[in-house]
Formats: C-alpha cells, sequence, structure tokens
C-alpha cells in the first residue's frame, strides 16, 4: 500500500461512516449497508483507482436502492 491509497481508503472510509451515522439515527437500511461496505472494503483494495471506482459503483446501488424506496 502506498501513500495515496492510504488516503483515498481514508476519504472514502470517512464518508462512509458519515452515512453509516446518519443511517443509524433516521433508521434507514441502505445508507447503514452503505456506509458499512465503504468503511471496510478499502482495506482489502489495492490502488486508489479501485478504491474509487468500487465506491463509484456502491453509490449507484445506494442511489438505485433509494430511487426505488428502500
Amino acid at each position: 500500500m502506498d501513500g495515496n491509497s492510504i488516503l483515498a481508503g481514508f476519504l472514502v472510509s470517512t464518508i462512509g461512516f458519515g452515512f453509516f451515522m446518519y443511517g443509524k439515527k433516521q433508521g434507514r437500511a441502505p445508507q447503514i449497508a452503505f456506509g458499512l461496505l465503504t468503511m471496510v472494503y478499502p482495506y482489502f483494495v489495492g490502488g486508489p483507482p479501485w478504491i474509487f471506482g468500487i465506491f463509484a459503483a456502491l453509490s449507484l446501488l445506494l442511489w438505485l436502492a433509494i430511487r426505488m424506496g428502500l
């Protein structure tokens, strides 16, 4: 892991923590799941492009879940 991966992981995990806290406070399952996933997966992914790519895909899934009314 290089410094860029650490910073990217920290950024994504911080955003995930915010979503987790929001979901927990509001009782929203999609935000809780998104927050947990984004806090954990950067530890298992190699580089910043992968970290941000997976984050974008998870963000799209969150948007779709909210749009569907979950």
